[in-house]
């Protein structure tokens, strides 16, 4: 039993790091800095699903390094519908549960949001992401998770408020 609770506990600090280095990366304003400090992130996340014994979390996680290694060299709609059909592909033979499916949606939205959406409905699209991962995070018990989704979720929903009410079409201004 003290051996479980010392692999939660690691895995639980691990997951706090994740939470450090997710607002971290979010006050990067160079982004290839910023890309680069996400790249850091989503690796030091994978281990900690990995901990948590969430493999479709991880391989989620383990996408989001991969498609961020790769965004910082090129920018496709190709390339995304590839993660994309990788991650459905991928998630739903690894899912044990129904469950699983939001850790797979988190990602696929995250995907298309960054290779897709701009303004108003990339925050949209980031909100629905942050909710996938924050729900799952919340059914695997990742402490960091839910407090950075949680973190993300009210940074978006001041965000896109403040972009609604001063008419804002893009996240430049």
């Amino acid at each position: 039993m003290e051996q479980i609770a010392l692999e939660l506990s690691v895995a639980q600090c691990i997951g706090l790091l994740s939470y450090a280095l997710g607002i971290a990366t979010f006050y990067q304003r160079d982004t290839r800095r910023l890309k680069v400090m996400m790249l850091i992130f989503n690796i030091n996340h994978l281990i900690h699903f990995l901990l948590m014994d969430a493999p479709v979390a991880a391989f989620g996680a383990l996408i989001s390094v991969l498609r961020t290694a790769t965004s910082i060299y090129l920018s496709s709609m190709v390339v995304a519908a590839g993660f994309i059909i990788v991650n459905l592909v991928v998630g739903l033979w690894l899912a044990t549960s129904w469950l699983d499916c939001f850790a797979i949606a988190g990602s696929v939205i995250g995907t298309f949001t960054l290779f897709r959406l701009t303004g108003i409905a990339m925050r949209i699209g980031f909100l629905c992401g942050a909710t996938c991962w924050l729900i799952n995070n919340l059914i695997i018990g990742s402490i960091g998770g839910v407090l950075l989704e949680s973190t993300v979720i009210c940074i978006n929903l001041l965000r896109l408020h403040h972009m609604v009410r001063t008419k804002q079409p893009s996240l430049t201004n």
